[in-house]
């Protein structure tokens, strides 16, 4: 399998596979990581995903130029004959934390970008070399990345193509903590277990509004985050959140 998919109680883990060829997706993987998220979309007993990649030394380089850039080409890059996941095609608003434990290049950086939360290791490395290939980023990386960071740094990541560390990437604010290898992912299961506090139903109604706010206008994101304020007011959980605060005791979410 090139995709180890792994449930710990809430948190669905999925580990893209091929260390000998540093995690470099294929169109296997591709279709075994669309699989595994649109599985994690659906069950209501999952409510947080961690990606990272297996081995050491890459989270992954990206789209496998032996294989899946070839056939990319073929179909003059035609991305519905791609299957969906997080970067492209796939709605999916419950939480995901990326776990970068090396080198996240090219199509592995956006995959790390179409996630929520990124916690790097100290040995990993950040860069979208596409334009060396003589393309640009084709998994959203040229949308998502001058969203996180300043629009001068992006360009610089995106015309030069050179990479940067987990420091620099930390000090830019594209990842949200670096840590040493050996606590990644003790690391991203405590980010996890802090997004499993509150009520999921809120939580994915503040990625919702995140998400689509960012292609509206303030004023036709204020509405939808008026919608969304006002779904959650008429929530079991909600009222539960006001009940536990008055009784000051801790909340029991049920997602309703």
């Amino acid at each position: 399998m090139s995709l180890n998919f792994e449930i710990n109680g809430k948190v669905a883990v999925f580990t893209l596979n091929r260390p000998e060829a540093l995690n470099a997706i294929d169109m296997d993987l591709l279709k075994e990581l669309s699989k595994a998220l649109c599985e994690f979309k659906k069950d209501e007993n999952l409510h947080v995903g961690i990606i990272t990649g297996a081995g050491q030394r890459a989270f992954s380089v990206g789209a496998d130029v032996n294989t899946l850039l070839p056939e990319m080409k073929k179909v003059d890059g035609n991305s519905c004959s791609q299957p969906p996941t997080n970067m492209r095609g796939l709605s999916l608003y419950k939480p995901l934390i990326a776990a970068i434990n090396g080198a996240a290049l090219g199509g592995g950086l956006e995959l790390a970008l179409a996630c929520d939360l990124r916690i790097a290791s100290q040995r990993a490395f950040l860069g979208l070399p596409e334009v060396n290939l003589g393309i640009i980023p084709g998994w959203g990386g040229t949308q998502r990345l001058m969203r996180l960071i300043p629009q001068a740094k992006a360009a610089e990541m995106l015309f030069t193509g050179r990479p940067i560390d987990a420091a620099e990437a930390h000090r830019i604010g594209l990842v949200n903590k670096v840590v040493p290898p050996e606590k990644l992912m003790d690391e991203a299961m405590e980010m996890a277990g802090l997004v499993l506090k509150p009520a999921q139903l809120a939580v994915r109604a503040a990625k919702q509004a995140m998400l689509q706010g960012a292609s509206l206008s303030l004023d036709s994101g204020l509405r939808l985050e008026k919608s969304l304020f006002e779904m959650l007011m008429s929530s079991n959980d909600f009222n539960e959140g006001l009940t536990a605060l008055k009784e000051k005791r801790k909340p029991n979410f049920e997602g309703r």
